[in-house]
């Protein structure tokens, strides 16, 4: 029996079925399925997502903005990492960084509206760190009531760099499944409750001019010429250990890694490929498996200063 199948404008698969007997006749069955949900993905620019890949994933990013002086550069975009850390050096003055406004996620949002979007993840750095999720959602609450017929949904990461990237690539991919809104924002949250990250910093004192964290804790760790651990614990950022070496405190990162097993996947965040060298051949006895390496951006870089790496895990589900 032949068979054509396409797709009816309602959604659902149409099988029409022609036989031909003493007389000829049509019959028409449709399957119908859930009709597919084009969810769009929006993050900024401290995924530390390198812009090919996030392309090539549909993740759209915007940017923050860094600050030299009085020249502006969008972070990714104007300014690569080696780029910013070079300007770093050079630079007499501790750069500054901006949030994105809230038109630049409007923007963003509206595009991709009229491209199609049944729904918008717009995920973004905590909210401890930075104004730019309350930015994206001044954006959303005053978009034209026309444009909010399109559900978005804006996402508190509570996390940064790549423990905001790794888990978007998996959201970006389960966009282009078709997974609902819904679907792709619970598994993403799943993911943020399970990320870690373990940073070693050269010193406190960027953090500390940055606001991230407080100065009687910096003067200490200046004075003992320590490498600090930090992680975040709720979205801020919190002192873990102290260790006198950048050795000995990739040993300890390796160390608090392993008793954190299971583990689902580990990366790893740097500022040059020299401390992300180091890091990954301390991870090695623990993590025998590919360690995906990301670069530490601009803004971040900004806060954290030069010689930084870390380690980006997510535990077992």
């Amino acid at each position: 029996m032949p068979g054509v199948i396409w797709l009816h404008e309602s959604g659902c698969a149409v099988l029409r079925y022609i036989k031909y007997d003493y007389s000829a006749w049509n019959r028409f069955i449709i399957y119908c399925r859930r009709p597919v949900m084009v969810v769009r993905i929006v993050t900024d620019s401290t995924a530390d997502l390198p812009l090919d890949v996030a392309e090539a994933a549909g993740i759209t990013i915007v940017p923050l903005t860094v600050f030299f002086g009085d020249e502006a550069y969008l972070d990714g975009k104007e300014l690569t990492s080696q780029e910013f850390y070079s300007k770093l050096q050079a630079s007499k003055d501790l750069p500054r960084t901006s949030q994105p406004s809230p038109a630049a996620f409007q923007e963003a949002f509206t595009r991709l509206i009229d491209e199609g979007a049944d729904g918008i993840l717009s995920v973004h750095l905590s909210s401890r760190l930075s104004g730019t999720y309350q930015s994206a959602c001044n954006a959303r609450d005053t978009l034209p009531d026309a444009l909010k017929k399109v559900p978005i949904d804006v996402v508190d990461s509570q996390s940064v760099s790549a423990g905001m990237g790794v888990p978007l690539l998996q959201a970006a991919e389960e966009a282009r499944q078709g997974q609902s809104l819904e679907e792709i924002k619970a598994h993403l949250v799943d993911k943020f409750s399970r990320t870690r990250i373990l940073a070693v910093l050269d010193t406190l004192e960027f953090i500390k001019r940055g606001g991230r964290i407080g100065a009687a804790r910096a003067l200490l760790g200046n004075m003992l010429s320590v490498k600090p651990i930090v992680s975040l614990k709720e979205g801020a950022v919190i002192p873990i250990e102290q260790p006198r070496t950048r050795n000995k405190a990739y040993a300890r990162v390796a160390q608090l890694v392993s008793e954190l097993e299971p583990l689902e996947s580990v990366s790893i965040v740097e500022a040059n490929d020299e401390v992300g060298t180091q890091l990954a051949q301390a991870l090695k006895a623990i993590w025998p498996h590919e360690v995906p390496r990301y670069k530490l951006g601009a803004v971040l870089g900004t806060h954290t200063g030069p010689g930084t790496a870390g380690v980006v895990l997510i535990t077992a589900n």
